[in-house]
């Protein structure tokens, strides 16, 4: 895959909710999943030892805080990392919450669903919010 069609440098690859220099924050519309993030890589690159060890230690202390706010705030029963890249290879991580009821449970969330959507009351303003605030406190600690 070339920059020029790889969906992540073309477009954000979700809603928008914090951007640095290295990396991004995106919201996830996917059903059944609220609070459902991506943290991606800016620039074009397929593995994490393609980055130096500060910019890999940058992007994983955004995954780990991602995770922290989601546990504290929606308290999900687990939260799923993921940084698979075989449809799409830019480096990209998944954060997704995950409940003992949701579609797929205990299955990857691209599995056959085992059980009908619930719908999750969330408030996803307050957790953006937080996000962003977390995600802020993060870039000023450099």
């Amino acid at each position: 895959m070339t920059t020029a069609s790889c969906p992540l440098c073309a477009g954000p690859g979700g809603e928008l909710l914090w951007q640095s220099a290295l990396y991004r924050v995106v919201m996830v519309d996917e059903p059944g999943y609220p609070g459902f993030c991506r943290v991606i890589l800016n620039r074009h690159a397929a593995e994490m030892t393609e980055l130096p060890p500060e910019e890999r230690n940058a992007l994983m202390n955004a995954v780990w805080a991602i995770e922290e706010v989601l546990r504290e705030t929606v308290q999900p029963d687990k939260i799923n990392l993921a940084s698979l890249g075989n449809v799409v290879p830019h480096l990209h991580w998944h954060v997704i919450p995950r409940w003992r009821d949701d579609p797929h449970f205990p299955a990857p969330i691209w599995a056959v669903p085992q059980r009908e959507q619930i719908r999750r009351e969330l408030d996803l303003n307050r957790l953006k919010a937080l996000l962003a605030s977390r995600l802020l406190m993060l870039e000023s600690l450099k």
